[in-house]
């Protein structure tokens, strides 16, 4: 029996890095942008408190999981099974 080559687990970790890129996207991208718009007001406003910043953050990341947090899950378990249906070719 042949052992698994070393391109099979760097295309597997290729594909972990890419669904973990997918995972986090749409929970990172709309913080980046809250933060953003939050940053400028407070430049423009001179208002340096760090809740002000903190908890609309919190709410965009909150809303953000509540719509993609399905997706993101589905995501992971379908790898996850694939992952796992790939183990029996491993140990032939």
């Amino acid at each position: 029996m042949e052992p698994a080559s070393p391109d099979y687990f760097i295309g597997v970790a290729q594909q972990a890095l890419w669904i973990l890129a997918l995972a986090s996207s749409p929970i990172l991208i709309p913080a980046l942008a809250a933060g953003l718009i939050l940053g400028m007001i407070q430049a423009a406003t001179s208002i340096n408190e760090q809740t002000l910043s903190f908890v609309p953050k919190l709410i965009v990341v909150g809303i953000a999981l509540a719509l993609f947090g399905g997706a993101i899950l589905y995501l992971i378990a379908d790898f996850t099974r694939d992952i796992f249906a790939r183990i029996p070719d491993l140990v032939r």
